[in-house]
């Protein structure tokens, strides 16, 4: 029975989540400038999290290629850029999530508290965005 109950939950999240997203799709556009429902000002931080998470992203796989790019420079006893970068970027996620989780506990189980959790997560991952470039750009690129 311990097993029986998630696995519905799954399955009923799997067969209706397509139906939320589309229905949002239909729903009217938030004009995030101006929203003051604290469910607008929830989906106005969700949005400004997956913009930023999707920067992230981008900027990421720029960083990492030029952490390849600095291994392929080096002798193999001293390669370990992109080894090292992968590590602290699972660090730094760890991090965020915690950090903003602890965040939202200024609000538990209010309605502001998704707002809390992902404006935290917007701004760690712009901050963190900055830093990746930072890396790719090298010390001449920080100038």
């Amino acid at each position: 029975m311990k097993l029986f109950v998630p696995a519905v939950a799954l399955a009923a999240a799997m067969i209706c989540g397509p139906a939320f997203a589309q229905n949002n799709a239909d729903e009217p556009k938030i004009d995030c400038a101006k929203a003051e429902a604290q469910t607008d000002l929830n989906i106005c931080a969700a949005l400004d999290f997956d913009t930023a998470d999707k920067a992230l992203n981008a900027q990421y796989k720029k960083t990492r290629a030029a952490m390849v790019a600095i291994d392929a420079d080096l002798d193999k006893d001293m390669k370990g850029a992109e080894k090292a970068l992968i590590k602290a970027q699972r660090a730094w996620v760890d991090y965020r999530d915690g950090e903003c989780e602890a965040q939202g506990f200024q609000a538990r189980g209010g309605s502001m508290e998704p707002m809390l959790v992902s404006g935290c997560k917007a701004e760690l991952t712009k901050k963190r965005t900055k830093e990746l470039k930072d890396l790719a750009d090298g010390p001449e690129g920080n100038q």
